[in-house]
């Protein structure tokens, strides 16, 4: 089959393209997918890059999470789907390794679930990282509700764009902040307020111009950003961030709740998606289509952590 692996941990030159990289077996329980497109996210190019070797891995590895395809083959006592139906996944298991930057996955039936009727392959594989990981920051962890008040720290990205977009479905008053570039996009996901990072400091901007502060802070950038988000959320209120560790000392002082995320697999939360998707509530946005061939391409982008939307390999 068709895949992208690593051999070992590096640049974007330890991507390695082949079309004769052996075709899993579909095993008791599992589902053989054909993967028609498969969601690039930052994650992926960390793992490459050996930055998260907290998790197990064995190589040879094939890199990727997201994934929408067709379903090729069943093994035994897996019923729930017959060949030919269409699927998405995100298909993380405890093992980083047999991932979705192939032509062919195998993986346990209870990962997939329909996919959107709406979408096309490529739309469908953009949702399952970042959709899930917005819906359970959201709901699972801070708990939202109608009338809050949310910030959303770099929202223009996958994960961005749908945490605007739901934080807005649940009946919450949104602000996002994001470059200058993408004011407008953002206000069409429904962004009640956006506030700039461009050449000031953004946390300034935002104490100056709101009396109130968030209740919930929703955090995808990490570092400096996270450290000073902080200071907005309201004593009492839920800072979540994906990409960084707690203070909780600090937090602690100042009577916040954080809480650090890492998204789980959940087809039940995907079914919820799917149904705000096809009854056009959410919606997402692709940056770029690349061919599996040109994923040192994709990685290029993704690497720049300024990608509007998502990026998707077509296979």
């Amino acid at each position: 089959m068709k895949a992208v692996y690593i051999n070992e941990f590096g640049g974007r030159d330890k991507l390695i393209y082949s079309d004769d990289f052996p075709k899993p077996e579909v095993r008791e329980g599992e589902v053989l997918v054909r993967i028609k497109a498969a969601g690039v996210n930052p994650v992926d190019y960390k793992i490459r890059e050996g930055l998260r070797k907290n998790l197990p891995y064995k190589f040879p590895l094939i890199l990727g999470w997201d994934m929408a395809g067709i379903i090729e083959e069943r093994g035994f006592g897996a019923r729930r789907f017959k060949k030919g139906d269409e699927i998405f996944s995100y298909a993380r298991r405890p093992s980083v390794e047999n991932g979705t930057y192939a032509e062919f996955i195998s993986i346990p039936e209870c990962y997939v679930t329909a996919k959107p009727k709406s979408l096309s392959f490529e739309e469908a594989a953009a949702i399952p990282l970042v959709g899930l990981t917005a819906f359970q920051a959201l709901h699972d962890k801070a708990d939202i509700k109608a009338n809050q008040f949310v910030l959303i720290l770099g929202a223009s990205g996958g994960v961005g764009s749908m945490a605007v977009q739901l934080a807005k479905i649940a009946g919450a008053k949104v602000a996002a902040l994001a470059g200058s570039a993408n004011v407008d996009y953002l206000k069409s996901l429904g962004a009640d307020y956006v506030i700039t990072y461009d050449n000031q400091d953004w946390l300034e901007t935002f104490l100056k111009q709101f009396q109130k502060k968030p209740d919930i802070v929703f955090d995808f950038v990490g570092k400096e950003t996270l450290l000073k988000a902080y200071n907005c959320v309201k004593k009492g209120g839920t800072l979540v961030s994906i990409a960084g560790q707690a203070d909780q000392q600090l937090a602690s002082s100042l009577g916040i709740n954080f809480q650090y995320h890492f998204v789980e697999p959940d087809v039940s939360e995907l079914d919820q998606l799917t149904k705000l998707i096809d009854s056009g509530k959410l919606r997402t946005y692709i940056n770029k289509v690349y061919p599996l061939r040109e994923t040192y391409k994709a990685h290029e982008q993704i690497e720049t952590e300024h990608t509007r939307g998502k990026i998707v390999l077509s296979i």
